[in-house]
């Protein structure tokens, strides 16, 4: 095991209010991927947290002051396989935002806004909140932000396919089978058999001037006979 010390990058987010203590809160998430135990030391004025990792090979140390203090009673924290997930609930019901996370007005490399859980102070009115105060629901294994869907249960009237028009598509698919006409059917036959049709025409043609000749011939018989009796 390695005896390396790595400060890990948090991020953070809060809400504010003066009547609701459930909507004052801030959220807080430090990145500590594939450690299996955590130490976490919670206090009103700040926290700190160390955990090792065996895959990379290093512990975990973070050491929070924060910016004025939180109900430790009824905050709340998860530990997933790549982070931890703690909402702090803020000591002072106080529609104002916190400044800052941190007692000191420096700038900390490691720390950084939240941006996926920021709202503005002014537009807090209807933002989604994660149930993270309920028993952390949803952060862990049901993949959050599912809800955020919509509509994937009935796959919509269309059979999920958004009113894609198919026919327009001109693959067959829901077309009626388009351009049947290239397929060769049975109009390909039929043209196929007009030649020999035309033949026919001829070879009639032809037996019927057969036909005219001979008859030609067989009226031609009896005059020549005439002839030869004549000369007799």
């Amino acid at each position: 095991m390695s005896g390396t010390k790595t400060t890990p990058e948090a991020t953070w987010a809060q809400r504010s209010s003066a009547s609701d203590p459930e909507k004052n809160f801030i959220y807080l998430t430090i990145a500590a991927p594939d450690v299996k135990k955590i130490d976490l030391d919670l206090k009103p004025t700040g926290l700190t947290f160390s955990g090792t990792s065996d895959t990379k090979e290093t512990t975990y140390h973070l050491e929070l002051e924060f910016y004025a203090e939180i109900d430790t009673e009824n905050s709340k924290t998860h530990h997933t396989s790549r982070d931890v997930l703690l909402v702090l609930r803020k000591k002072e019901l106080k529609e104002e935002y916190w400044p800052r996370l941190l007692k000191e007005s420096k700038k900390v490399h490691f720390l950084k806004t939240d941006f996926d859980k920021w709202v503005d102070e002014d537009e807090q009115e209807g933002a989604p909140v994660d149930d993270m105060m309920g028993g952390m629901g949803g952060m862990g294994g049901g993949m959050p932000g599912m809800e955020g869907m919509g509509g994937m249960g009935g796959m919509g009237g269309d059979g999920g396919f958004g009113g894609i028009d198919f026919s327009k598509l001109g693959g067959g698919a829901g077309g009626g089978m388009p351009d049947m006409g290239d397929m060769g059917g049975e109009d390909d036959d039929e043209d196929d058999e007009m030649p020999a049709l035309e033949e026919d025409d001829g070879a009639a043609d032809k037996t019927g001037d057969s036909k005219g000749k001979a008859a030609e011939k067989a009226d031609d018989a009896p005059a020549a006979k005439s002839k030869i009796q004549e000369v007799s």
